[in-house]
């Protein structure tokens, strides 16, 4: 029989995602694909994967996963740790952005993510594509049916990886201003270059709602003739509030677009928490390029840093405590989870 993974429990916004559906907007199907396709693609890079190659994306709570009829290898991207349990019940730590083979029968409980972390496997996730992409899209019913995720078996003799942990920029939300960005005062342009945004609990993947100053529109007002939306766009509807869109965000929209948010940028998205804030700042198309290939640049340097699984180089536990474990809903700390 083939190798594949059986979720033994789903977590919680646990989704398959690759590179997404690139070749359907024009018939009003969204991009989706993963939220950080950074993290993505250091997961699959530590496997030897194509960069965007099919994983498991996890927003709230990992899954449990269990392989089947041979030795499955996969690798942990972003801050969340996770623990492996042999068929005789016993139990190791995993710790995140590593890489682990699993043998038949055994499985892997992993724990909630610091914003958005990934699963990749070794040879990507064979699950049938669907309009050319193993991407979910759930509004759509675009999703895998059934528990049983088709993979190859692991390559023998093949050592684990460990690294430390991929770090984003840090600093304001660099946009590209417009398209409609004369639907706006002077103020309100400002206002959005100079003053921070709350993220409110309003997120999903689709987009999330900003909480901030006033962006006033111009003469001209709230309303366009509904044209073409992309990730990163951000709406200002009639309220001034801006609606920044994310990867299964619509295709088409009717309110003006202050900025876009440039595709370096996208990735750090994904990550942010409601009740914290960000800045925005402009830049220019050169600015842009400039910045996704020096994302480019440091993503290749940090899979050309990985080292082998040796003990004696693993992170301290920091990073696996501060992972709800799915299932039990319980922190790494207690006392009874590492032990039989």
């Amino acid at each position: 029989m083939n190798a594949c993974l059986e979720i033994r429990s789903p977590g919680l916004g646990v989704s398959i995602q690759d590179a997404g559906r690139h070749a359907y907007r024009h018939i009003g199907v969204p991009l989706s694909g993963a939220l950080d396709p950074v993290f993505l693609a250091a997961a699959n890079g530590m496997l030897g994967n194509p960069a965007d190659a099919a994983g498991l994306e996890v927003l709230l709570a990992g899954p449990v996963l269990e392989a089947l009829h041979a030795p499955v290898r996969v690798a942990l991207a972003g801050g969340m740790g996770a623990w492996r349990r042999s068929p005789s019940g016993s139990r190791l730590s995993v710790p995140a952005w590593s890489t682990l083979t699993l043998g038949a029968g055994e499985q892997l409980h992993v724990g909630g993510p610091r914003g958005v972390g990934y699963i990749a496997v070794e040879g990507g996730l064979l699950t049938a594509p669907l309009l050319g992409s193993r991407s979910t899209y759930a509004r759509a019913g675009l999703v895998h049916p059934g528990t049983l995720l088709p993979c190859q078996a692991a390559r023998e003799h093949v050592g684990e990886r460990w690294n430390t942990p991929l770090l984003h920029e840090i600093g304001p939300i660099r946009v590209i201003l417009g398209p409609q960005d004369e639907h706006f005062t002077a103020a309100a342009l400002e206002a959005f270059l100079s003053q921070p945004f709350r993220i409110t609990r309003e997120r999903d993947r689709m987009g999330m709602r900003l909480a901030g100053p006033l962006l006033a529109h111009s003469a001209r007002g709230a309303d366009i003739a509904s044209d073409g939306i992309t990730p990163g766009a951000i709406q200002v509807p009639a309220d001034g509030q801006p609606i920044l869109l994310l990867a299964d965000c619509q295709t088409v929209g009717g309110y003006p677009k202050i900025a876009t948010v440039i595709s370096a940028d996208l990735p750090r998205l994904a990550h942010l928490q409601p009740g914290e804030t960000i800045h925005f700042c402009a830049v220019d198309a050169d600015g842009a390029a400039v910045a996704r290939l020096a994302q480019a640049h440091r993503l290749a340097d940090w899979l050309a840093a990985a080292r082998p699984a040796h003990a004696a180089d693993q992170p301290d536990t920091a990073l696996l405590l501060a992972a709800n474990l799915a299932g039990a809903a319980v922190r790494g700390d207690d006392p009874h989870l590492w032990t039989d």
